[in-house]
C-alpha cells in the first residue's frame, strides 16, 4: 500500500538528495527541449517524486505540458494530466499516441512497460519533445539493455536519450528521536573493512 499526501506539495530536486554534480548535470541536461529522460530503480524508489520535481521546475505558461500516469498521484497546477485505464484500452501506448497529437512541448509518461510504448516515446524524443518516465531496473547500466530486449532499435535509442538516473531510498535519522553515541571500535573496524572493499572494486 502506498501512502501520499497531497498537502506536503512537490518536493525540489536539491531536498531529493540530488547533491552538487548530479544536480549540475540534470539542471543542465532538463533545459534542452527534447530527448528522453529516464529514471530507473526499484518498485517505491520515488521515481515517479523526481519525475513530478522535474516537472515542477520546467513548469511554466509558455509550455505545454502533459502528463500519462497509472494512478495521478498529485494534480499540478498548469499541466494536463491523464490517468491510463487498461481496462479500458486505454494503456500507456494508446494514451501516448493519442497525447502527442495534441502537440505538447513535454511529456511524462508514468511507466515505460511495453516495447509500444518505448518505441513511441523514442520518436517523440526525436522529434522535438522532452519525453521523461519511469523504468524498473536495478541500475542505470541496465536500462539500455532491457529497451533494446524490449523491442527498441540501438540506433534509435541512442540519440533518443538524454540521460538516465538510477536512484534508491537512503534511510534518514529522526530529527525528534535520534540520539548521539560514541561508535564502537567493532563498528570503526567494520566500516573502515567495507570502505577499504568499495576502493578496491
Amino acid at each position: 500500500m502506498r501512502f501520499l499526501d497531497p498537502n506536503r506539495g512537490i518536493v525540489e530536486l536539491s531536498d531529493l538528495g540530488v547533491k552538487g554534480k548530479n544536480l549540475k548535470i540534470l539542471e543542465e541536461v532538463i533545459k534542452i527541449p527534447n530527448g528522453m529522460i529516464l529514471v530507473t530503480g526499484p518498485t517505491g524508489s520515488g521515481k515517479t517524486t523526481t519525475l513530478y520535481s522535474i516537472l515542477n521546475q520546467l513548469n511554466s505558461s509558455e509550455k505545454k505540458v502533459i502528463t500519462l500516469e497509472d494512478p495521478i498521484e498529485y494534480h499540478l497546477e498548469g499541466i494536463s494530466q491523464s490517468q491510463v485505464e487498461d481496462e479500458k484500452g486505454y494503456t500507456f501506448a494508446l494514451g501516448l499516441r493519442s497525447i502527442l497529437r495534441q502537440d505538447p512541448d513535454i511529456v511524462m509518461v508514468g511507466e515505460i512497460r511495453d516495447q509500444e510504448t518505448a518505441e513511441t516515446a523514442a520518436q517523440a524524443a526525436l522529434t522535438g519533445h522532452l519525453v521523461l518516465s519511469t523504468l524498473h531496473t536495478n541500475s542505470a547500466v541496465e536500462t539500455i539493455p532491457r529497451l533494446v530486449n524490449m523491442g527498441l532499435k540501438p540506433f534509435i535509442l541512442a540519440p533518443a536519450l538524454n540521460v538516465l538516473i538510477a536512484q534508491r531510498l537512503v534511510r534518514r535519522l529522526c530529527p525528534m528521536c535520534s540520539e548521539e553515541r560514541e561508535i564502537s571500535q567493532a563498528e570503526k573496524d567494520y566500516l573502515k573493512k567495507r570502505v577499504q572493499q568499495m576502493q578496491e572494486r
